[in-house]
């Protein structure tokens, strides 16, 4: 009976974590509709965002830091701002 009753009660408290961690992605969009843009070069190594180029297959795969095809998203219109050692970032691969 013991394990019944604390099997409904991990069943219930799951069941709430899950109710709530969907609420929290469900807020998400509205956060995610800032603007943004793919800058490459100002990453630093492991720290890209996705398909930054040969070589790499996803986020935090570049090798080097500000490799010039590596990118990361950043507010729109802040890219080409961006300084680093090796420049500004590019809205383009370097």
């Amino acid at each position: 009976m013991k394990h019944a009753t604390l099997a409904a009660t991990l069943a219930l408290s799951l069941t709430a974590l899950a109710g709530a961690a969907h609420a929290a992605d469900a807020a998400k969009p509205a956060e995610q509709k800032k603007p943004t843009e793919k800058c490459y070069g100002v990453s630093k190594a492991g720290q890209n965002d996705c398909a930054a180029g040969a070589g790499t297959t996803c986020a935090g795969t570049s090798k080097t830091d500000y490799q010039g095809n590596a990118w990361v998203l950043v507010d729109k219109g802040t890219c080409t701002k961006i300084k680093t050692p090796k420049g500004f970032g590019s809205l383009t691969p370097r």
